[in-house]
């Protein structure tokens, strides 16, 4: 079976919240979803685009997806290929989709020049947490992400 991956375009927006949709509530965060098409629209394909996302084809129909940036280390003063979300439907799984997905953006990175590809994973997705170390990735065990939101980011900001 071929695998394509292929940038998304302004069109695939509906397809984009329709797999943001589904990794949420895969992992169990319906809740937390308030994308719409035209925040997507705008954050994407805007004048001044905060993310890129690819598609993943398998059997002529759209199999998964992958949302990335880049960020930066002032360590490496290079900058870096940022996972945000991956998700290969569940009827695909096991079919390479994800891996491939992950190769293509590991050039990516190359190509762009990047000196790292980095991503997070829930700590109780152990199929996920399997498929990245059998990839070659290793978790970083001295780092924690923190994160403020909300109310609390308006309470640091002074608002």
């Amino acid at each position: 079976m071929e695998i394509t991956i292929r940038p998304a375009t302004v069109d695939d927006v509906p397809l984009i919240l329709q797999f943001i949709k589904a990794l949420a509530e895969y992992e169990k965060l319906t809740h937390q979803v308030i994308a719409s098409d035209a925040r997507l629209r705008d954050a994407l394909f805007g004048p001044k685009p905060d993310a890129e996302v690819v598609i993943a084809y398998a059997g002529g129909e759209a199999a998964g997806f992958a949302l990335f940036f880049h960020n930066f280390s002032t360590f490496l003063a290079q900058r870096g290929l940022y996972l945000e979300d991956l998700f290969v439907k569940p009827k695909w799984r096991g079919h390479g989709v994800g891996k491939r997905l992950l190769i293509h953006l590991a050039q990516l990175a190359l190509e762009r020049q990047c000196g790292r590809f980095e991503w997070a994973v829930l700590d109780w997705n152990e199929p996920a947490i399997q498929f990245y170390r059998n990839l070659g990735a290793q978790p970083l065990h001295d780092w924690s992400v923190f994160r403020v939101s909300g109310d609390a980011l308006e309470r640091l900001a002074g608002v």
